[in-house]
């Protein structure tokens, strides 16, 4: 026997070992409810199980309950810019303008453990008692990461203000902190939204059609993005209602596809802004139907729709606007953050869940809050 030979067979032994070793699935259990498979595989088995209509359920903000595979209704929509927000009693800190004034990414690191530590607790609350509605789920649409620049902007105090850089630094504490350092389960679902040129003012926001030079889209708006994205690995990006360049942004293949997923390799699923795609054909009028509107976001890389525009993606598939390839490629991005987030696997596995509700405006969170506000405070 070669020595060649002899290295072969003892990593051919090494493989077999390693498979024995992995948990066996349980007498007629389904490879999608066997937690020793990774969470890929699983959504992969889930997804070849369900029907056109259940997938293209699965893509909405207020995914219904699928029973027949033990799929529980979920609602995508949750906020906690500075705390957990509309959902009952919650520890609230200083605005994100506020925060940003600290100059201290400990402190938002601190402020984002407090944050998922409430969201968790509530989350689980909830579910306890059958309510899985809005503002009560693990995938929350913060951190805002625009760029304030223009004062007419009513949304300027979500956000860190007009500096890129530290826009950045603070936005990465603060993500890493609330997704959490577990090796396999996220605590909560972050999202890096709007992306992208989104600053204001208000009232053009579903019209203006942004064109930006190459050197203000990437030393200015994009920095940020990019670093949650390479750095932290926010777990979704929300698309913006502006146009970019001509396309809506929740269509836009050169933000969606050349930028985010093919230079930045983001592995998440995009989620539009809540109504961005009615925006398609009432504003923008890129399209004339809401069959149009849901086959271009889906095609273009639109993942979930805060809305109702994919309720429509069943007649536009039957019409040919788009494929079902299209809704596989985003109802297996959707499906694999709820594997992440241990939505189907037993409790006890999932660290976060032993996260207790008494933690929920606590004396300990309280006094962050304080310190954070009066760190804030500057002249």
């Amino acid at each position: 026997m070669t020595a060649r030979t002899t290295r072969v067979l003892r990593a051919v032994c090494a493989l077999l070992i390693g498979l024995a070793s992995l948990p066996a699935a349980a007498p007629g259990q389904l490879p999608y409810q066997d937690q020793g498979l990774s969470f890929d595989a699983r959504a992969r088995d889930l997804l070849g199980r369900m029907t056109l209509a259940e997938k293209a359920s699965l893509l909405r903000y207020d995914a219904p309950a699928i029973d027949r595979l033990g799929i529980p209704a979920y609602n995508w929509w949750s906020e906690a810019l500075h705390g957990v927000a509309r959902a009952g009693r919650a520890t609230v800190f200083p605005q994100v303008i506020g925060l940003a004034a600290t100059f201290d990414e400990p402190l938002l690191g601190a402020i984002g453990r407090v944050i998922s530590d409430e969201a968790r607790a509530k989350h689980h609350a909830f579910a306890a008692t059958g309510r899985r509605d809005i503002y009560q789920g693990l995938t929350i649409f913060t951190p805002n990461i625009n760029i304030f620049r223009d004062p007419r902007w009513g949304r300027g105090q979500e956000t860190f203000g007009e500096d890129p850089y530290l826009t950045a630094r603070l936005a990465v504490a603060f993500v890493r902190a609330m997704q959490g350092n577990d090796p396999k389960y996220l605590k909560v679902g972050t999202t890096a939204k709007h992306y992208a040129v989104h600053s204001g003012p208000e009232p053009v926001r579903h019209v203006f059609d942004v064109r930006p030079t190459q050197q203000d889209l990437w030393d200015t708006y994009l920095p940020a993005f990019e670093a949650l994205v390479r750095e932290a690995h926010v777990e979704s990006v929300m698309c913006a209602y502006n146009r970019f360049r001509g396309d809506p942004a929740c269509a836009s293949t050169e933000l969606l596809e050349d930028i985010l997923r093919k230079r930045w390799s983001f592995e998440g699923y995009v989620v539009s802004d809540c109504w961005a795609l009615v925006d398609f054909p009432e504003t923008h009028k890129v399209v004339r139907t809401a069959e149009e509107a849901a086959a271009l976001g889906i095609r273009r890389g639109t993942d979930v729709n805060c809305g109702v525009s994919f309720q429509k993606l069943p007649a536009a598939v039957a019409q040919g606007l788009a494929t079902a390839v299209n809704v596989d490629s985003a109802a297996l991005r959707a499906l694999r953050t709820r594997f992440r987030l241990g939505m189907f696997d037993d409790s006890a596995a999932v660290p976060w869940t032993r996260i207790p509700y008494s933690v929920v405006g606590s004396p300990a969170h309280h006094a962050l809050a304080l310190k954070a506000a009066r760190e804030s405070i500057v002249l």
